[in-house]
């Protein structure tokens, strides 16, 4: 059997490429990072914090356009390529309204910076920061409908391809505009969202142009103009998309609390909670990969009404996150020194930070688990349920719990930073085994449906 045509090849050769997509956006960050501690402490402060609070507002809207990918995988699925031009138009007019909001908050931040009573230096810098990167917003939006198309399709490589050559062009463009170079004046922290918002209009003018001229994408009638709004599709395209949203919501700020909640404690459990967060998400985003790569396959299975053939790929995609995350946590288990000192040579930090890594590797076990099956839930276009799962076990179990065993002695001593790595060890394991069950169920009751539409022509003849 060709490889690429088991369900394991299929996966991963979808999965690969969006692996190495969200790898670039991480080292993007990162350079960003790197970029600005060269300038200042206050750059450095800035720069973090309103890093923050533009990934919050971002994920929290634009996330509702993670709905395309499933719908346009099921419309693949069953050849139906004029629905697929269609459901892009629909998401342009859906982009336009959430662009709109995100950038009224980014020009007008003062609710969350409200919460980090910012010195004066830093505020300026902050909100000259996130003025210029609304500039980008409506770009970053035509930049994740050009993604979801092509990931729902199955043609994850050209998004790959994108996010490396948006990777290529930050580092120079960030020194243009943050230290002032080729006659630009130096903005400092702001120069930093500027050449963000640059390149984001850059790279979605240079993928849209290509997309609606590349053979493989003509069938979808994406150059024939655009349709106008349709209420009736926009309203099941924000059915799909605002529960995903609001999951994304309720992950984001359970993350974003915790680690405010545990600044209590000190900048030492601080550093080391920092330490734990940054390898849970750099653990994560394979596991993230095989789901989307799950969740476009579900959709094509599902268009093509092989409900046996979607459940199947759900549960490899499953066992493929859950091996990878067991060969993940073993070496944070068994490298949790040594994982520590890579970060920092504090040694008071890496003591703090040492139990904390194995805690997450017992975390990430769970969150494996439950990120390759909510987003196989997103291929059978099932996100209500997870939602209030999400919601419920994030921010009752996970940081309420963490409230109760970090900072008060309600279930014994108080536990610092551990105690919110505990419970979120708990509401992470409680998420994916609540999805798991539903993604079950799920899976056999399509199944069932789809064969039963499939034989009752025979039993008319």
């Amino acid at each position: 059997m060709n490889p690429e045509k088991s369900p394991t090849g299929e996966i991963l050769r979808l999965a690969l490429p969006v692996f190495v997509a969200q790898a670039a956006l991480v080292a993007s960050a990162v350079i960003d990072t790197a970029m600005a501690g060269r300038l200042s402490a206050v750059d450095l402060a800035a720069v973090g914090i309103a890093a923050s609070v533009m990934i919050t507002v971002l994920m929290s809207l634009l996330s509702v356009l993670f709905a395309l990918p499933p719908l346009v995988a099921h419309l693949q699925g069953a050849g139906r390529h004029a629905g697929v031009g269609r459901e892009i138009h629909q998401s342009f007019w859906i982009s336009m309204a959430i662009s709109l909001v995100a950038i009224l908050l980014l020009r007008h931040p003062g609710p969350f910076l409200a919460f980090s009573d910012l010195q004066p230096v830093v505020e300026i810098r902050v909100r000259a920061y996130l003025d210029a990167a609304s500039w980008g917003v409506p770009a970053t939006a035509a930049l994740r409908i050009f993604f979801g198309l092509s990931t729902g399709i199955g043609r994850p490589r050209p998004v790959m391809v994108f996010n490396l050559a948006a990777l290529l062009l930050k580092f120079p463009m960030n020194a243009v505009f943050m230290y002032g170079k080729l006659g630009f004046p130096a903005m400092g922290a702001a120069g930093c969202a500027v050449a963000t918002a640059i390149d984001a209009w850059l790279i979605a003018t240079i993928a849209w142009f290509w997309c609606v001229r590349h053979p493989d994408y003509e069938k979808f009638g994406l150059s024939s103009g655009i349709s106008g709004p349709d209420p009736k599709a926009i309203f099941e395209f924000l059915k799909l998309g605002i529960p995903i949203g609001l999951t994304f919501v309720a992950d984001v700020t359970a993350f974003t609390f915790m680690a405010l909640l545990i600044a209590r404690l000190g900048p030492v459990m601080s550093a080391a909670h920092q330490i734990a967060a940054n390898l849970a998400v750099l653990a994560y985003m394979f596991p993230l990969s095989l789901g989307n790569a799950a969740s476009v396959l579900i959709g094509h299975a599902l268009g093509a009404r092989d409900g046996s053939r979607a459940r199947s790929l759900s549960l490899r995609a499953i066992g493929m996150g859950l091996a990878s995350a067991f060969a993940v946590s073993l070496s944070f288990r068994l490298f949790a020194p040594q994982i520590a000192a890579i970060y920092t040579i504090d040694q008071k930090v890496q003591a703090a930070a040492i139990p904390l890594i194995g805690l997450v590797a017992i975390y990430h076990l769970g969150d494996a688990i439950q990120a390759v099956a909510v987003n196989a839930l997103r291929g059978y276009r099932k996100t209500v349920v997870p939602m209030a799962i999400y919601g419920i076990s994030l921010w009752g179990v996970g940081l309420g719990g963490g409230i109760l065993l970090g900072l008060t002695d309600f279930l014994g001593h108080a536990r610092g930073a551990a105690g919110f790595w505990m419970a979120g060890c708990a509401s992470i394991w409680l998420v994916a085994l609540l999805i798991l069950f539903y993604l079950e169920r799920v899976g056999r009751q399509e199944a069932s449906i789809l064969c039963y539409a499939s034989e009752k022509p025979k039993e008319k003849e």
